[in-house]
């Protein structure tokens, strides 16, 4: 029996949204963000090769395979790094939230480099963007913190994160996802090590570790992909938003972080303008915002 693409898009959202919750728990055990990061790319990395192994997918070769590379530096690297330090920093909620200023950066550099026209709608989106973050940051809430480093944090997460639209417009439609994935992640993991510094972990901090890699990366893409295959990809991103809502409400039970009412209209805000820019750009392979 196949499962509905739109359930498949909700799980997905689900998976992602536990993503800070879960960086958080292991961070709580005595992980350090960086840390984290690395076991995310070196758990995750070693799935999809297994993956790419079992369906025979031919990895990335000559150009492909250096631009996948420079990828993983900065989409893996980068990105799963400023990631567990938004967590760090500003709280599970307020770093999902931010990630979904990708939408707004691709639209920037769109028209910075690709000298792409910013039609009214992108203009209204990056707006609404820059208008939510300020809400944000006026509103703050209870065990969110608000800080630069908070911010800072997740406007390079959110960044980073938007050069998945960008490869995976590229790439995601000529060689296999989990091919690729299986060359970048290693490569981010091998950036990470030298800003690492391990200690002992207990059971409970790798139970996070797997559970990240496990699924919030390898099963959310694979749901989000397979969804995508039966549902269109404004539809799907329309679902994919729960994600914040399913990180903010998790993150209030669990760590007690809470929105200020100011705070909550500048993230409804944000996640209405990448709505807004899905609607106009269709069909990148999105990972919408995805493979978090």
């Amino acid at each position: 029996m196949r499962v509905p693409a739109p359930l498949l898009i909700l799980v997905a959202a689900v998976l992602w949204g536990l993503l800070g919750i879960f960086g958080k728990n292991a961070q709580a055990a005595g992980v350090s963000p960086l840390e984290v990061a690395f076991w995310r790319a070196v758990l995750a990395g070693g799935l999809f090769a297994l993956h790419a192994a079992v369906t025979r997918a031919p990895l990335p070769h000559g150009r492909d395979l250096l631009v996948t590379a420079g990828f993983g530096v900065l989409g893996v690297s980068v990105f799963y790094g400023s990631y567990q330090l938004a967590v760090q920093s500003g709280g599970a909620s307020l770093a999902s939230v931010l990630l979904y200023t990708a939408p707004a950066f691709v639209a920037l550099f769109g028209w910075a480099v690709l000298r792409e026209r910013l039609g009214v709608r992108e203009v209204a989106a990056v707006a609404g963007t820059l208008g939510g973050i300020a809400l944000i940051s006026l509103g703050g809430g209870q065990g969110v913190n608000v800080t630069g480093a908070a911010l800072g944090w997740g406007l390079v997460a959110g960044f980073t994160y938007s050069l998945y639209y960008l490869y995976g417009k590229a790439f995601f439609g000529r060689a296999s996802p989990p091919a690729l994935l299986a060359v970048a992640l290693p490569v981010g993991a091998l950036c990470l090590l030298p800003f690492v510094s391990f200690g002992a972990k207990t059971s409970g901090a790798w139970g996070s570790l797997w559970a990240i890699a496990v699924f919030s990366t390898y099963l959310a893409y694979l749901a989000y992909s397979a969804g995508l295959k039966h549902l269109p990809a404004t539809r799907a991103s329309v679902i994919a938003s729960l994600e914040p809502v399913v990180a903010a409400g998790l993150a209030a039970v669990l760590f007690g972080e809470r929105l200020s009412p100011t705070a909550l209209v500048g993230a409804a805000i944000v996640i209405g303008a990448a709505l807004l820019l899905s609607v106009e750009k269709r069909p990148t392979a999105e990972l919408s915002p995805r493979v978090e």
